[in-house]
């Protein structure tokens, strides 16, 4: 697939008016007989009439266009995660596909001791002074960790390790507060960072190894785009280096896994 093969899926995005201009909005609303409140969000097609009775506000309303990724070959898709953002895996986490590794060996490269090592139950999670929690499962070819408000499988080191020997490893980190991040090494080598939500900022030995697979999910590689669901995008690019798509039934408990004390994290 060639960048001239399709056009990226653009939304765009208006700036938040100031408090003067939307104060000013509601009181026009509600003389034009709109239903509005003084607090709260306001429907886009008020929003869109006020503009529109008023160009000299329009005009200083800044628009933006972001790119929205979406599947554009078939295999996994950015749509397959649509349970991502409401699920128990919170706002931090890291997610390692490791083929060549099994579950035990992966936890060890994590950090985890023989005897952190044990089956983690439901309302287990990494909690500040507590134990970070990794779990693990067999999908396929690969043995898969999460890690719960962790980012252990984002480091380099740990990419290199797990993948040493001729294996792979392909990391999502989700960050709140950070940069997302998808990563991948083989036989003990960084091949490519991707930051998901600016494709354009790749790095490693082989910066444009997934192109090819940018461009399945409706991104152009080359441009200077920003994505408006990075996450589940990062997600799907994963799955398309892996084959390995993670259900919600992937997150069941009790699953093999550790609880690492906080002194080791």
């Amino acid at each position: 697939m060639s960048d001239a093969d399709f056009t990226p899926l653009r939304v765009t995005y208006r700036a938040g008016l100031s408090r003067d201009t939307s104060l000013r909005m509601r009181e026009w609303a509600k003389e034009k007989g709109y239903a509005v409140s003084w607090r709260g969000s306001v429907a886009p097609e008020i929003i869109d009439a006020f503009l529109a009775a008023h160009p000299e506000v329009d005009e200083q309303a800044r628009t933006f266009e972001m790119v929205h990724a979406t599947a554009r070959t078939p295999g996994p898709s950015p749509e397959d995660y649509v349970w991502e953002g409401n699920s128990q895996l919170g706002d931090i986490y890291t997610i390692v596909f490791v083929r060549g590794l099994d579950e035990h060996e992966v936890l060890r490269w994590l950090g985890a001791a023989d005897k952190d090592i044990r089956l983690i139950e439901d309302g287990e999670y990494s909690y500040p002074e507590g134990p970070q929690i990794i779990t693990v499962r067999r999908i396929g070819d690969w043995t898969v960790a999460i890690e719960d408000c962790g980012w252990r499988g984002a480091q380099q080191e740990a990419l290199g390790a797990l993948s040493r020997d001729g294996g792979e490893a392909v990391t999502v980190q989700r960050h709140s507060y950070a940069q997302h991040l998808v990563a991948y090494a083989v036989d003990g080598e960084l091949v490519t960072t991707i930051n998901p939500g600016f494709p354009l900022d790749r790095r490693g030995a082989d910066p444009d190894r997934f192109n090819r697979h940018l461009r399945e999910l409706g991104i152009d590689p080359a441009a200077d785009d920003s994505i408006d669901n990075p996450v589940p995008a990062a997600l799907a690019l994963a799955g398309r280096i892996t084959g390995v798509t993670i259900s919600p039934q992937h997150l069941h408990r009790p699953i093999l896994g550790a609880a690492i004390p906080s002194a080791s994290f």
